[in-house]
């Protein structure tokens, strides 16, 4: 139970909630046997370790919030058992001590009621980007800039307190009482943040209600007239999800057709990249169902979510599963995928998993489409790895999934493989590793997250004996170079804006230029600069961030070995060589069979020990390589053929779709009800019942 509680909270935040208790305890001690010298230093270490918790220990602090334990008890706590000790030690400026610490609590209490208050009044139910907000835009006004006095007040800035405890401390080792009056200036800094949290909280009073947000939407939609929908909301909480979407971007703005975006949750508006496509995000059933949708007849969904089936329930809408990857789980053949019209996979490949579910997806339903993000992907050239000169090493991709929702569906390699993995690679000597993990590792299972964590710890340490190959002053100057080019794709994609969806919802104007193609430019250098020989100098890569991008790491890799999932299936359009885990040492031909997408892959099982030979064959000269003519194969099968690019496939299958909707649907018709009862037979006096004719 102690393991799993440092492994959930992590070894530094429980060092500090060890920390605060033993200080806790020695405050109360000392308060009764008067010790002054041991009290003032608890009292700093408790306070030291409580701000720090605040900060770092989020897992600790929730729990002691959820025990009753929250910051300003834990404050109350410290204040009262300060003026608890003047009291006993009969302390001169006592009563100016007891007034500052009730005013210094108090208006620290007040502060959280404002802010709340200011919280609830901007969060309306509907935000949008790229849209022309109008006279609306002026009723709504800036949240409070990024700055110490936001957005929780002064509750998280230290010192107020502890100038308290210095003027106490003071008259302690003997200093005039005159000394107390620095416990006078403790409540200022807090009264002038309760003004500032005040100002902002009435500022907020004329905001517009959520009907009129909402006219304001239908309005721009009603001109943009979108024809074609992405609809996305989060399986569960949190960003790491957005990558599903955000894969999606690029397809959406080179269709033919006009393309919207509707998001469900406030946390994906931050996540989602630069897009000149209009934004909604609705976050109830019940607005969404208001939105001006009227010419939209596709609609596309890239996962399968509980709150797809708001958007689901418009009739004369084709709603399409395109998922976020194709791959041999058994995600990729879900049987709720028969609520969809249709369902796009990239190659024959996907249409074959649904046979597992033939009884209840008709293969008629099924349209295979390529993937357009794989345009990034460069294929190998004519020079095989096998020709690499001598001294060149070997760049090797490891890119496991994660642990899954649940054990049944935990297909990683990390837990069980990784260390042995990362080892064998690292004896090799000339082996460069680019190790990518799936966003979501560790975020349910402990074991995972120590595993990764190991995982990281041995290239760091690898790291350290490939130093000398770097230049210091080149490597700062491409550093800052990084840097510079970053903030600009940051301040270009609005990442930096300050404040919240609301006030992005104001500023958030229809693009006047193709901000995402300039990012693109800079994306292009920065990626250029960060490969570059002189910057990497054979360093391991540890890649957890938006940049590099998967693919970037797979043109710049020579060798991937991943775990059963859609890394695997894209990284074949490479047609580089790639491993795939074999966790539970299955035979290699029932594999390969039960996973089609490894049918060109060398298999490593659980002990690793064909790592060494899988390596010696990729390193080994033309020919050697026994998986280059199944690898090309396979990736036909998988992601379709190259001609026509799936680019034109995908627009291809959008267009059909949009007039298979206009058919059934023309622009101007809704699914109204249709009444219906039986043909009685019997006649009421006065009226024929139930018929038509």
């Amino acid at each position: 139970m102690l393991a799993g509680l440092i492994g959930r909270g992590g070894r530094w935040p429980s060092i500090l909630l060890v920390v605060y208790v033993v200080s806790a305890a020695a405050l109360s001690a000392t308060v009764v046997d008067g010790n002054e010298a041991v009290f003032f230093t608890a009292l700093v270490l408790n306070y030291a370790a409580d701000w720090a918790l605040r900060k770092r220990g989020r897992y600790f602090n929730r729990l002691m919030r959820r025990f009753g334990f929250g910051e300003r008890i834990r404050e109350l706590y410290r204040l009262l058992l300060l003026v608890a000790l003047a009291l006993s030690q009969e302390l001169p400026g006592v009563r100016i001590l007891a007034v500052c610490a009730a005013v210094l609590f108090l208006a620290n209490s007040c502060q959280q009621p404002l802010v709340s208050f200011r919280v609830r009044r901007r969060n309306l139910p509907v935000a949008a980007l790229n849209m022309d907000m109008g006279a609306l835009a002026r009723r709504i006004p800036d949240l409070p800039s990024s700055s110490l006095l936001s957005p929780r007040g002064l509750s998280r800035i230290p010192g107020p307190e502890l100038l308290l405890a210095a003027g106490a401390a003071a008259v302690v080792a003997g200093a005039d009482e005159a000394w107390m009056l620095l416990a006078a200036l403790a409540p200022l800094p807090v009264l002038i943040s309760l003004v500032h949290a005040a100002w902002h909280a009435f500022r907020n009073l004329r905001l517009p209600d959520p009907a009129e947000v909402l006219d304001v939407v239908n309005r721009n939609l009603a001109e943009y007239r979108p024809e074609v929908a992405l609809y996305f909301t989060f399986a569960a909480g949190g960003q790491d999800f957005m990558y599903q979407v955000n894969m999606w971007v690029d397809a959406m703005e080179k269709m033919d057709r006009r393309g919207v975006i509707i998001l469900r949750e406030t946390a994906a508006m931050r996540g989602l990249e630069q897009t000149r496509l209009p934004v909604v995000c609705v976050r109830k059933a019940d607005d969404l169902a208001q939105l001006d949708l009227s010419d939209v007849r596709v609609a596309f969904y890239p996962g399968n979510a509980g709150k797809n089936v708001h958007m689901l329930q418009r009739a004369e809408i084709q709603h399409v599963f395109i998922g976020h990857g194709d791959s041999d789980k058994l995600a990729s053949s879900n049987r709720v995928s028969r609520v969809f019209d249709e369902i796009w996979v990239a190659g024959k490949a996907g249409r074959d998993r649904y046979q597992r579910v033939r009884h209840a997806i008709s293969d008629s339903s099924i349209v295979e489409v390529g993937r357009p993000q794989l345009s990034e992907v460069r294929p190998a050239g004519e020079r095989l790895v096998g020709e690499r000169g001598t001294g060149e090493g070997l760049t090797v991709l490891y890119g496991p999934t994660w642990e899954g929702w649940t054990d049944d569906a935990c297909h990683t390699s990390v837990i069980p493989m990784g260390e042995a993995i990362i080892g064998g690679l690292l004896e090799q000597g000339d082996v460069r590793v680019i190790y990518k993990p799936h966003p979501l590792t560790g975020k349910r299972s402990a074991e995972a997250a120590a595993a990764d964590a190991l995982i990281e710890r041995l290239l760091t340490e690898d790291n350290v004996r490939r130093a000398a190959r770097r230049d210091p002053a080149r490597v700062a100057e491409t550093e800052r170079e990084l840097a510079r080019l970053e903030a600009r794709m940051a301040e270009l994609s609005g990442a930096v804006i300050d404040g919240d969806r609301l006030q992005r919802t104001r500023d958030a104007r229809v693009p006047e230029r193709d901000l995402r193609a300039e990012i693109e430019v800079i994306r292009q250098a920065w990626s250029e600069l960060f490969w570059s020989d002189d910057y990497q100098g054979g360093q391991h890569l540890i890649v957890k961030g938006r940049l590099p991008s998967l693919y970037d790491c797979f043109n710049h890799a020579d060798l991937l070995i991943s775990d059963m999932s859609s890394v695997i299936s894209d990284f074949v359009a490479s047609r580089k060589p790639y491993v795939v885990t074999n966790a539970e040492d299955m035979d290699p031909q029932e594999y390969r069979l039960q996973n089609p997408t490894a049918g060109a892959a060398y298999l490593l099982g659980s002990e690793c020990e064909e790592l060494s030979e899988i390596l010696g064959r990729v390193r080994g000269p033309v020919g050697a390589d026994p998986m280059a003519r199944r690898r090309t194969q396979l990736k036909e099968y998988l992601l379709g053929a190259d001609e026509p690019s799936s680019t034109e496939r995908f627009n291809g299958a959008v267009e059909a779709l949009y007039q298979k909707g206009l058919r059934a649907f023309p622009l101007g018709t809704t699914a109204e009800p249709v009444p219906a009862s039986p043909d009685y037979t019997d006649v009421l006096p006065g009226a024929r019942v139930g018929t038509t004719r």
